[in-house]
């Protein structure tokens, strides 16, 4: 089950996500630093990915977190996120993120999931939320240009 505070952000695209006040921001963290003192190669990955603006980083941060975790495979992993997948089209609609969520907020929830993952909280799937996400950052990376609000690439598109 997706948690669901009953309060919702509408995004300018259509799209509409989970409030995110009150739970702190995580896509502002300084993530190397985080990285380290975790000794968290997933949260490096992330952060190498908002440096260099490169997705490859992203596919390193699903491995690690499949090498990490309790998935067996990739294709259980998979097969997990598509529930993720299958409730978020409940709580909402149906590809609801297609319409276009900024990328800070798919690394700041999902950076949230993967620490909660970590703490070994049991409220929601958050091993599923973490993945979901990234797969999700790693979509509209490649498709909605727009929505980058994270990485070197809109850095360079300001100057």
């Amino acid at each position: 089950m997706i948690k669901d505070s009953g309060n919702r952000t509408e995004f300018e695209t259509g799209a509409v996500r989970d409030i995110q006040e009150g739970k702190g921001r995580c896509d502002l963290l300084p993530l190397g630093e985080v990285a380290n003192l975790m000794q968290s190669d997933e949260i490096g990955e992330i952060e190498l990915f908002r440096i260099t603006g490169d997705k490859v980083h992203l596919q390193r941060c699903l491995d690690l977190f499949l090498l990490n975790s309790h998935f067996s495979c990739m294709a259980e992993m998979i097969l997990e996120v598509a529930k993720h997948f299958e409730e978020g089209a409940k709580k909402y609609k149906p590809n609801n993120w297609k319409l276009g969520i900024y990328l800070s907020r798919y690394a700041d929830s999902g950076i949230r999931h993967y620490l909660k993952y970590k703490m070994g909280m049991v409220d929601e799937r958050h091993d599923r939320a973490f993945v979901w996400n990234i797969l999700c950052a790693m979509w509209t990376y490649e498709n909605i240009p727009d929505m980058d609000d994270f990485t070197a690439r809109k850095e360079r598109e300001d100057v």
